[in-house]
């Protein structure tokens, strides 16, 4: 008696004389046994099974063996299952083995990040010869190393995720190999010679930067192999920085065919159809105000007195109208998630038809919109507002240079070319100044941080990099946005309608602990207990007030919060002190604004918008985002290097702005530069990390290296290949902004 259950199945239309359905019917009587129940009966036997006695306890029949054995194939892929070197079946977590990624370090050895949580094991240089940073692979725990970390070994490798490479062709004895981009990939790519009879032979140098296939990937045994499939260029030729970027973090760089076919469909302009079931919102003055770069506008503001209070209309690009969901210019605004902006480069997550034209609120055209439009009191609270489609005429295209100038300047050129627009625009300030004072009411955290921009010379290098303050125009705008994307939340919650809230949780314990010891030692306490709020950090920052060490105590406090991610669960904005908050504003360049667009159209007509797994969704343009940014990072540590390579032997002054266990981290005052002061370079003493304090501390003599400290280095070495500036310290007493305690 089969210990299965049975299913059913309407077999009346079948010949029963018929062989196929006798097979069939053996097949509905005895159905495959689920991956739980498989899991269950090896984990009721306690012990790994061969095959044999795995197919006589679930009652395998002959017919059954070959989709068996593919479904126990396709556990060991999923890692629910494996086997040992017997070839028994068992349950990973029952031998002491962990299944996880592989995080590669630059140095060669690595780490297994668990699946299930727990610490990371060490995986040795030897270890990582197997496999490749960002591969899935199930490990056993052999011990611990020599720092007490678990240590692990590589049983199997579940997933090679990696399939394109980009990196340096190197020759060495008549051998050539790539060093791939990505530091953490640290195994040499044997490159391939051309195949026999291929029609296009690619021509390679040493040096030049390529794109590889892998064609063979990492074992105990053999080196990875590549073919190559892209030659980029040489490593100096202008933009390859981004080139490299763009491929090194695998960034959807060319749009599909057909995303640009159904743009070409398109039209130029917004058509008479297009205003059916919308309101004419062209008489009301909207203007945009943006950088002087900016050539994607997503929205526009206008703003007037009602009663003793305001009336402020936002209006945002209406993407969705154009771009529809399941279609190809959705599925790569999906895979992009999100624009991204290198100097001089924009890869943009919309074709540029929409990005800079049809979506873009362009001066003195017509323009599709959904607007939020919000009735305001006097002290700055939001009483009421409303969605709805419309279409809107942008009255002028304002930078915020000109805006604060004609603003708070008082310029008269400034004021006498808006005049037109002034009162409007007077007024929009009016209402800033309030909604500025209800941010400080609810506790908003601002910290203090200086941004920068690149200047480039005619050959694409940088000339100089200076920094970029944002004034009260940006301000202004800002919190106009935040006022329209705090009733977007409200509006989806409100109706339970599913959307990607942009959530910021507060510390975790593990950083609650470390902040607070920290400040105790400075006689600060953070305020709230276990659950601080983003006030009790306002608060403790305004008792800092300008003290010589403030950007010490800010930068520490900052590293305590977590990072704001996309997520269907609404836990609110911890920084900017709401209880609900998402993305609205910038459908062109950010895809959940996109969703929450859809999801607002769709609970306008009382219907659901599902576009799948909200979760999934959220984590994958959370990712996009980080992606993005660390593309973006790279190429500005590369423009970096390049800029201070022939500056190698000046001293610079500067502030530390990180210490890790291998040395200082030191920004430039005024070329915005950050370089490494090696351990090695701190003096003649042993020099330990001291994370409490965030600090290097020498044995001997007690010298502290602690972060904001000031201190004057000399630039010793630039390394273009890894995108690496080193210093030393330029004298034997660092100049120091304030006493130590």
């Amino acid at each position: 008696m089969s210990n299965k259950p049975h299913r059913t199945h309407k077999l009346s239309k079948i010949r029963r004389a018929d062989p196929q359905f006798e097979r069939e019917k053996a097949q509905y009587e005895h159905p495959l046994p689920s991956r739980e129940y498989i899991l269950q009966t090896l984990a009721t036997q306690g012990a790994p099974l061969e095959f044999g006695r795995l197919v006589e306890l679930l009652d395998i029949q002959p017919f059954e063996l070959e989709p068996f054995q593919r479904r126990l194939g396709a556990m060991a892929r999923d890692a629910q299952l494996m086997q040992n070197r017997r070839g028994d079946w068992l349950i990973p977590d029952k031998a002491d083995l962990v299944r996880g990624r592989i995080a590669g370090h630059p140095d060669g050895f690595g780490f297994l990040i668990p699946d299930e949580g727990g610490p990371d094991l060490f995986l040795s240089a030897k270890e990582m010869d197997k496999v490749l940073h960002g591969d899935k692979a199930i490990a056993r725990v052999i011990g611990v190393d020599r720092k007490g970390r678990p240590e692990g070994k590589i049983v199997e490798v579940t997933e090679h995720v990696n399939r394109f490479v980009v990196g340096r062709v190197v020759e060495e004895h008549g051998v050539r190999f790539v060093v791939a981009e990505n530091k953490r990939i640290s195994q040499d790519i044997l490159l391939a010679p051309p195949e026999k009879g291929a029609k296009k032979v690619l021509k390679v140098q040493s040096g030049q930067v390529v794109m590889i296939e892998l064609i063979e990937q990492p074992s105990k045994h053999a080196q990875p192999i590549g073919r190559l499939i892209e030659v980029l260029g040489n490593y100096a030729d202008p933009g390859m920085e981004i080139e490299i970027a763009l491929r090194k973090h695998e960034l959807p760089y060319e749009f599909s065919a057909g995303a640009l076919a159904e743009t070409k469909k398109l039209p130029d302009a917004v058509r008479k159809s297009d205003w059916k079931g919308r309101e004419d919102v062209t008489g009301l003055p909207l203007v945009t105000i943006d950088s002087e770069t900016a050539r994607d506008f997503d929205d526009a503001v206008f703003c007037e007195r009602q009663g003793k209070g305001f009336r402020l209309v936002v209006a945002i690009a209406d993407v969705s109208h154009y771009v529809a969901a399941g279609d190809a210019l959705d599925a790569d605004a999906y895979a992009r998630g999100n624009s991204v902006y290198f100097p001089r480069r924009v890869i943009p997550m919309l074709p540029e038809k929409l990005s800079n034209g049809l979506c873009s609120l362009n001066p003195h055209v017509e323009r599709l919109c959904m607007v939020c439009d919000m009735a305001i009191n006097a002290t700055g609270a939001i009483s009421r507002y409303r969605f709805y489609p419309a279409v809107m005429y942008s009255h002028a295209r304002l930078t915020y240079t000109e805006v604060a100038a004609a603003l708070y300047d008082k310029d008269a050129d400034a004021r006498t070319r808006l005049w037109p627009l002034l009162p409007h625009l007077e007024t929009l300030d009016v209402l800033y100044r309030q909604l500025a004072k209800q941010r400080v009411k609810r506790g908003a955290i601002d910290f203090e941080t200086v941004e920068t921009r690149m200047i480039f010379d005619d050959h694409g290098k940088i000339e100089r990099i200076e920094p970029y303050e944002r004034n009260e125009a940006h301000k202004l705008i800002e919190e106009c946005m935040l006022a329209a994307n705090v009733c977007a939340s409200e509006f989806l919650r409100e109706r339970e309608h599913p959307a990607l809230y942009r959530v910021h949780e507060g510390p975790t314990p593990e950083r609650l602990e470390k902040l607070r010891d920290f400040l105790g030692t400075f006689g600060f306490h953070l305020g709230g207990g276990d659950a601080p709020k983003a006030q009790d950090y306002a608060g403790l920052l305004e008792k800092v007030g300008q003290r010589p060490d403030r950007q010490l105590l800010q930068t520490v406090m900052l590293r305590s919060l977590r990072q704001a991610i996309y997520s269907p669960d609404n836990v609110g904005h911890f920084g900017l002190a709401y209880e609900s908050y998402t993305h609205f504003t910038s459908p062109i360049r950010r895809y959940p604004d996109l969703l929450v667009h859809r999801a607002i159209k769709s609970a306008l007509t009382t219907r659901h918008y599902q576009p799948g797994n909200w979760e999934e969704i959220g984590l994958h343009c959370s990712a996009t985002e980080r992606r993005a940014d660390e593309a973006t990072r790279d190429v500005e540590d590369w423009l970096k290097c390049f800029y201070m390579k022939d500056r190698v032997g000046e001293i610079f002054e500067g502030s530390i702005s990180s210490v890790v266990p291998f040395g200082i981290f030191v920004a430039l005052d005024g070329v915005f530069v950050e370089g490494l002061v090696h351990v090695s370079e701190l003096g003649h003493d042993y020099f330990h990390f001291d994370e409490k304090s965030h600090a290097m501390v020498g044995e001997r003599s007690g010298r502290r290296f602690r972060l904001a400290d000031r201190v004057r280095v000399q630039l010793t070495r630039v390394d273009m290949e890894a995108n690496k500036i080193d210093f030393r310290l330029a004298d034997e007493a660092p100049a120091r902004a304030r006493t130590r305690r």
